[in-house]
């Protein structure tokens, strides 16, 4: 596995991060008009459920971001010593890291789609 295998692989899951930051970002707008909209305290409390939520993703989403960037550092390091082939350990982080990233990439689908569920049900329901 060479330095700019695991870079081209980096770029990938930070673009990926991008992404959900901004879906968090609209999401939390859809919290707000329903916040706006309903009174009833279980909605309320499911909304409440899915702040809670997208604050946890977006803390995970930031120590992702760290550990691409520290992996990315290293990865220099090593390129800067004529290093191209990386050390077992490394590697194993790395693949460590992709498993990491595919879990993630499990979790969020599932809370977008609950939480698609949910504003499919509330938001254009009436009071």
């Amino acid at each position: 596995m060479y330095n700019t295998d695991l870079h081209f692989e980096h770029k990938l899951w930070q673009r990926e991060l991008t992404f959900w930051e901004d879906e968090l970002k609209s999401f939390n707008n859809r919290l707000g008009e329903l916040v706006t909209k309903w009174t009833d305290k279980n909605i309320l409390a499911q909304l409440d459920h899915y702040q809670n939520q997208f604050i946890l993703h977006g803390t995970v989403i930031d120590k992702l971001q760290e550990d691409i960037t520290m992996h990315e550092v290293n990865m220099s390091a090593h390129y800067k010593k004529d290093e191209d082939v990386l050390n077992y350990s490394f590697v194993k982080k790395h693949i460590e890291f992709r498993n990491k990233m595919e879990t993630q990439r499990h979790i969020y689908s599932e809370l977008k789609k609950d939480f698609f569920r949910f504003i499919s049900k509330y938001m254009l329901q009436e009071k």
